[in-house]
């Protein structure tokens, strides 16, 4: 674990880690544990964004990035494909999870 060396808003949650297999690349991951507000964070760097939500947090089903992920024929894991999200503000929907990949973030501890 990375001290992610940011600030967030109550109810959101930053841990980083070492993005695998690139050196200098860190991963965070966002947890806007907020029900009903979105929060922002800046990133400095171009990033590649998976976000996992749903409307209702009893359901069965979890979208990524938008899309409903669901196992394919004979319970073949779907494609777990990022969205691309350029450096700057970055939003978290209310009640999402999100992980950035940050493969040129430079980090010498990485």
């Amino acid at each position: 674990m990375l001290n992610p060396q940011l600030s967030s808003a109550p109810n959101t949650y930053i841990y980083a880690q070492c993005l695998k297999g690139k050196p200098g690349g860190v991963t965070l991951l966002v947890v806007n544990a907020d029900r009903n507000a979105a929060q922002e964070l800046t990133v400095s760097t171009p990033s590649e964004r998976y976000t996992m939500t749903e409307n209702n947090l009893q359901s069965t089903r979890v979208d990524l990035n938008g899309s409903e992920l669901k196992l394919g024929v004979n319970d073949a894991l779907p494609q777990l494909a990022g969205a691309p999200a350029h450096a700057g503000k970055i939003a978290f929907a209310p009640a999402s999870i999100t992980f950035l990949a940050i493969p040129t973030a430079n980090n010498a501890s990485c």
